[in-house]
């Protein structure tokens, strides 16, 4: 048979339910294994289909075309002007005085020297000014991966017994960051960093945030023999030790304009060097490399033990990078609307952190309270990171010498105002109001960060992330149906009170594709419902069920282990004496009940019990 029984309406609300209105459903054409499985991938990986503006051009075209997809500065320059260069201008002025102090201090949350910072926020946001599709993103070092990477080199190498080949395995870790992120946008599978969810990255950032808040300090109250450890339990017991040894307070906090941090750097460190208040106490950054990145391909460990040790490092913190920087993007780029590809932005993501390895940078990405910077100060393009490039070049070549003297609590200061947005409470508060459960993985990833460690709470993130998707997908959501007052509509009885169940006729909804991790559960739960239905129903005398129907309308997929859980319904239902009807499954499910015979299964007249198959 070329097409089975279906039907357009359920029975009507008699007491002896009337045969159903019967229609034809034919197949859809039938796809050969190659052509299914091509289709698939290229959904999965090409769903906006990037060949499309190849098809119809003459090859220069095509050439010209291809240049523009890896460096978009060559089709939005074309149509820069002075106008916009003004906006940008201020904008990477601004972004410039706020990276210069900042990359000092979180150059030291990674371990390193404090040129390093600087390195790091003139060739990565060089290389993405041609390469990334984001108008608004600022790169640079961020404080949440800088004490990821600082925290998960510590534990291979002590920066302070073997610096050289600690510095060595930032670069190796960096260069392995770069390539991570590039294999995941060259294969296009930047769909995996969907798997963070929102309510993770809110909790992960936020005890981030209290964690370096309290790295902190070290340096704003002077202690010197401070733990390495990134939990809070053994920050607060550094500072009762310290105090309790007679260190000094000098707690200054302070929410100031972006420009700022860089005037306080300039005060502060004119008042310590007239009053030479480093000779009295004021601990002091003593020393800042003077010149631009010397080049650090020889650095990169390629052999040894710790390439592998590198190369664990630099996967996960390219990966922390990556999300924060798409999620900046396409936050930015939605308030302007506009859209950005996000495997371009992996692109160009790993090629300047893989040239930024050879450079003597340390993971760079998106920053958030520099991007906010950026946006208010009214960039227009990418040319705001080229301006902050060029500052930040000629404070290497001219200014270095002069951050001697700058006194470690103001950097401390402008690390602790910059994460203070980090902590975002209201959309905290939200997440709780919206999901409960999200809500739990939120501070579960907090909690983790705070008390733990900070690669810990990683951990947890990812876990919880992935403990809901497996808990969606194993337990997808069931709803029994009944109609509503005067149509031929039916609703969830839940969600609609007026709605009422139809006599002798119990319909259950599926929410989701069947496969094998939930055909089962899917399977236990109908018939849950089933019994729960029939028992009410004879405790209150009423008539028997006579059809099950389950509306398929919602499940987008069923692999073989649903289909054989639906044959098992069917034997169960038999058994009962109840016409098994399965309502409006989609194309790709009635395909595969025709190739399971299931759907002939379902077509065939019998003695006691009708199967109908409903569409």
């Amino acid at each position: 048979m070329s097409s089975r029984i279906s039907v357009d309406s359920v029975p009507s609300a008699a007491a002896t339910p009337p045969q159903p209105y019967i229609h034809k459903v034919g197949k859809s054409p039938k796809q050969n294994l190659v052509e299914e499985f091509t289709a698939t991938v290229r959904e999965t990986l090409f769903p906006d289909d990037p060949l499309r503006q190849f098809k119809d051009q003459p090859h220069s075209r095509k050439l010209l075309l291809g240049v523009q997809s890896i460096f978009p500065i060559i089709e939005w320059s074309r149509h820069y002007s002075l106008k916009k260069l003004k906006g940008d201008l201020i904008a990477g002025l601004t972004i410039a005085s706020l990276c210069i102090p900042q990359d000092i201090e979180y150059a030291k949350l990674a371990g390193l020297d404090p040129q390093y910072g600087l390195y790091s926020s003139f060739v990565p946001p060089l290389i993405y000014a041609f390469m990334g599709s984001s108008r608004d993103i600022a790169i640079g070092p961020v404080a949440v991966v800088s004490l990821l990477l600082g925290t998960l080199l510590e534990n291979e190498i002590d920066s302070k017994k073997n610096p050289h080949d600690y510095r060595r395995l930032a670069f190796t870790a960096t260069f392995f960051a770069g390539i991570t992120q590039f294999i995941l946008g060259f294969f296009r599978l930047g769909f995996l960093i969907d798997f963070l969810s929102h309510a993770a990255i809110v909790g992960f950032m936020a005890g981030a945030a209290v964690t370096i808040a309290l790295q902190q300090l070290k340096g704003m109250l002077g202690v010197k023999n401070f733990t390495k450890k990134t939990d809070i339990v053994s920050v607060i017991r550094s500072v009762f030790e310290a105090a309790h040894h007679g260190g000094k307070k000098n707690k200054k906090l302070f929410w100031v304009p972006a420009i700022a941090p860089l005037i306080s750097v300039i005060v502060s460190t004119f008042f310590v060097y007239i009053t030479r208040a480093d000779k009295k106490g004021v601990a002091i950054v003593t020393h800042v490399h003077k010149g631009v990145n010397p080049p650090s391909v020889n650095e990169i460990f390629f052999t040894g033990s710790y390439l592998s040790k590198g190369f664990r490092i630099g996967a996960v913190a390219g990966m922390v990078a990556l999300t924060e920087a798409v999620t900046i993007g396409r936050t930015f780029a939605a308030m302007k609307d506009y859209s950005i590809d996000g495997n371009k932005e992996m692109i160009a993501l790993g090629t300047m952190n893989i040239i930024g390895s050879m450079t003597s940078c340390y993971i760079a990405t998106g920053s958030f309270s520099r991007s906010a910077v950026n946006f208010m100060a009214g960039c227009n393009t990418a040319v705001s990171n080229i301006v902050m490039s060029v500052v930040v070049l000629l404070t290497l070549e001219l200014i270095t010498p002069l951050f001697k003297y700058t006194p470690n609590a103001i950097l401390a200061s402008i690390i602790i105002s910059a994460v203070v947005g980090l902590f975002d409470v209201q959309a905290a508060l939200l997440i709780w109001k919206i999901d409960k459960f999200d809500f739990i993985a939120c501070m579960g990833a907090f909690f983790g960060v705070v008390f733990i460690s900070i690669e810990i709470g990683l951990l947890i993130t990812v876990s919880i992330s992935f403990a809901k998707i497996l808990l969606q997908v194993t337990r997808p959501r069931t709803a029994v149906l009944g109609r509503l007052p005067r149509s031929a509509i039916y609703r969830n009885i839940l969600q609609y009170p007026e709605a009422a169940k139809v006599p002798g006729v119990l319909i259950v909804r599926v929410d989701s594709a069947i496969y094998f991790s939930n055909s089962n559960y899917i399977k236990e739960r109908i018939l849950r419902w089933l019994t729960d239905e029939e028992e009410y129903l004879r405790e209150n005398h009423q008539p028997r069920i006579q059809f099950f129907i389950v509306e398929m309308s919602p499940v987008t997929d069923m692999d073989t282990s649903g289909i054989h859980a639906f044959e098992e319904l069917h034997r169960s239902l038999q058994k009962r004496e109840i016409q098994f009807v399965l309502a409006n499954p989609g194309t790709i499910v009635i395909d595969k009940l025709h190739a399971s015979k299931f759907a002939d299964l379902l077509g065939e007249e019998q003695s006691s019990s009708q199967s109908r198959m409903l569409s």
